[in-house]
C-alpha cells in the first residue's frame, strides 16, 4: 500500500529539499565542472557526484514513501481485548496499550505521532525534511539519507572552495585552471553570488546532516529511540550489533544500498508493564 503523508509543511520542506539538490547540481555543473578541460580529475568527480546524487533521491525517495511501521488504526476493540486476554503467550505482569488517539492497541515501542496521525512502531522523531516519521522500517534509509548528503555537501564544498582558489591565483584569467567566473574581462558577480550560496549551503548542510547521522547512529547502537531518551523510558536493550543488524540487516555489504529493505520485524503486541504511564493502559 502507497504511503505518502499529507501535510503541507512537510511536502513544502521535501520539495525544498530536491530544490537545494537541483539548485548544486547547477552551479557545481555549469561552473565548477563543465568548463574545465577534459582530464581525468574533471570526470572522477563528475561521476563520483552523480553517483551519489542518485544514492540520495533514492533514499530520500524511500524514506518519504516507506510506511515508517505504521499501527492499524481502531483495533483496540472489546472483542480483540477479550482475545488478547485469551492469548496463551501473555505473561501475568504485561498489559496492553490503548492509543486514544488512533484507538489502536500499541505495540511496545510504538508512539502516537501528532503528524501523520497514526502510532509508529520504534519512532524515533518526525522529520519535515522527509514529510515522515523515522520508525521501523524506514530507519535505514534515513541514516544512508544523511550520509548522502553529508559526502554531497563536503564534495561540493571542496570542489567550490578550490575552484575558488585557482581564479583567485590566477588573478580572474579564463584562460588559467579553467577559471569560469569570467564576464566581459571581468570576475562575474552572477556566479560568483551562486559559488557563494552553494559554499553557504555545503557548509550548514554538512554540519546538519552529520549531527543528525551521528545522533542515528547512536540511537541505533543504544537501542535507545530518540523519544525514548526523551521520556527517559526504561527496559531490556540489545547489543549495539545486534540493534545495528536489524536495522540494516545482517549483510554488510549491503549497509550502504538504498535499494535494499531493511530485515523484518516481529512486531508483538503485548507490552511490558514498564512502558510509560502516560497512555491509556489495558490490564489483560
Amino acid at each position: 500500500m502507497a504511503w505518502l503523508v499529507k501535510d503541507v509543511c512537510g511536502i513544502i520542506c521535501a520539495l525544498l529539499a530536491w530544490v537545494l539538490l537541483a539548485f548544486a547540481q547547477y552551479t557545481l555543473l555549469t561552473i565548477v565542472l563543465l568548463p574545465q578541460p577534459d582530464t581525468f580529475r574533471k570526470y572522477f568527480h563528475l561521476v563520483v557526484f552523480e553517483f551519489f546524487s542518485i544514492l540520495l533521491v533514492i533514499a530520500h525517495l524511500k524514506t518519504i514513501l516507506t510506511d515508517p511501521g505504521s499501527v492499524p488504526q481502531k483495533t483496540a476493540t472489546p472483542e480483540y481485548l477479550r482475545e488478547l486476554e485469551q492469548n496463551e503467550f501473555q505473561q501475568p505482569n504485561n498489559v496492553v496499550y490503548k492509543c486514544p488517539e488512533c484507538c489502536s492497541v500499541k505495540p511496545e515501542r510504538a508512539h502516537h505521532c501528532s503528524v501523520c496521525k497514526r502510532c509508529i512502531r520504534k519512532m524515533d522523531h518526525h522529520c519535515p525534511w522527509v514529510n515522515n516519521c523515522i520508525g521501523e522500517r524506514n530507519q535505514k534509509y534515513f541514516v544512508l539519507f544523511t550520509l548522502y548528503v553529508a559526502v554531497l555537501s563536503f564534495h561540493a564544498l571542496y570542489l567550490t572552495v578550490t575552484h575558488i582558489m585557482n581564479c583567485l591565483e590566477s588573478d580572474w584569467d579564463s584562460s588559467h585552471n579553467s577559471c569560469s567566473m569570467m564576464s566581459k574581462g571581468r570576475p562575474s558577480p552572477g556566479k560568483l553570488i551562486l559559488l557563494v550560496f552553494l559554499v553557504f549551503e555545503a557548509l550548514l548542510f554538512s554540519l546538519f546532516s552529520l549531527i543528525m547521522f551521528y545522533m542515528q547512529m547512536k540511537a541505533i547502537w543504544t537501542d535507545w529511540t530518540g523519544i525514548e531518551h526523551l521520556k527517559r523510558e526504561s527496559r531490556d536493550r540489545r547489543s549495539g550489533c545486534m540493534s545495528l543488524r536489524s536495522v540494516c540487516g545482517n549483510h554488510m555489504i549491503l549497509w550502504l544500498s538504498p535499494l535494499t529493505k531493511p530485515p523484518p520485524k516481529i512486531n508483538p503486541l503485548i507490552t511490558s508493564h514498564a512502558r510509560s504511564s502516560s497512555y491509556m493502559n489495558y490490564p489483560v
